[in-house]
């Protein structure tokens, strides 16, 4: 279930180069596509999903030829964009039905035994019932996964599915992700670092329409293994520290001072201590290095 991308690029009419000669390989499982908003992640989700046209390159799923046979994809797409509009004065069981019909599942029997699947699936049987208008953010993200699962999909896309969820919600959302992913190639869009670290075996970093680097996040981790140093320095003395050295990230303490981590070889000097790399460090580098 390889997705191949070959030199796809994509310019927007004011100018934006959303996709710049970008090229990769996803494999089945999770894979997390990391990267800032604005990096492009969205313009080749959709391209991916046939919802727009790209300037140039090539998508491959499997034996399709996506660009060039745009319904084979489509029947084997599931697509949760980042905005999931619903009906609402319709159930979830009864708005499931529709989109099966849409989706091209004309047995009654079926597309009963499909819904009733998807529904425990993504812990809704219980609220079937219900208008889906009524449901919470994170509820309604995994009515998306319900829907998008109607027909059997063998590639899915997500786009920035966690975002504005609490923390509850967002953990049962990512298990329904964790289920869906065992079988199948999913790509995993996203701007929060903890939800690759959580859910995805594969992972890209991506910013400014090009992929940074393509890697796994134990991996990428084990590679920074005594090359990130923490220490503790008053909020003044930032900027100075900030000409010196590589800081990637900071954070307050309660006496207002910072606790900052660094990026560098050799330990800086004696106040510093080595520190256990996280996906976080990873990332940051691959960002002020693009």
């Amino acid at each position: 279930m390889n997705l191949t991308i070959t030199n796809l690029t994509k310019t927007y009419s004011n100018g934006t180069k959303a996709i710049d000669n970008l090229n990769i390989t996803i494999n089945k499982g999770m894979f997390g596509l990391l990267g800032p908003n604005g990096a492009g992640k969205s313009s080749l989700m959709r391209t991916i999903a046939t919802l727009q046209a790209p300037d140039s390159g090539s998508i491959t799923f499997q034996n399709i030829d996506v660009l060039n046979d745009q319904m084979s994809l489509r029947k084997v797409l599931g697509y949760l964009p980042q905005s999931f509009g619903v009906y609402p004065k319709l159930s979830a069981e009864k708005l499931l039905d529709y989109f099966a019909v849409l989706k091209g599942i004309a047995s009654k029997k079926e597309r009963q035994k499909m819904i009733e699947h998807v529904l425990e699936l993504t812990n809704l049987h219980d609220v079937k019932e219900k208008h889906v208008s009524g449901y919470s953010g994170g509820m309604k993200q995994r009515f998306g996964i319900a829907q998008l699962l109607l027909n059997s999909p063998q590639l899915i896309i997500v786009d920035e599915p966690t975002a504005g969820l609490d923390p509850a919600e967002r953990n049962r959302f990512l298990n329904v992700l964790r289920e869906v992913g065992a079988e199948n190639t999913v790509i995993f869009s996203t701007h929060i670092v903890e939800d690759v670290k959580e859910l995805c075996t594969d992972m890209a970093i991506m910013n400014n329409g090009q992929i940074l680097q393509k890697t796994k996040p134990s991996l990428a981790t084990q590679s920074l293994e005594s090359k990130i140093w923490t220490t503790t320095i008053e909020r003044k003395e930032l900027d100075l520290f900030e000409k010196k050295h590589n800081i990637l990230s900071s954070n307050y303490n309660e006496d207002n001072s910072l606790n900052i981590r660094v990026y560098a070889l050799e330990k800086p000097n004696d106040t510093f201590q080595s520190i256990t790399p996280n996906l976080e460090d990873v990332y940051f580098i691959a960002l002020k290095n693009s």
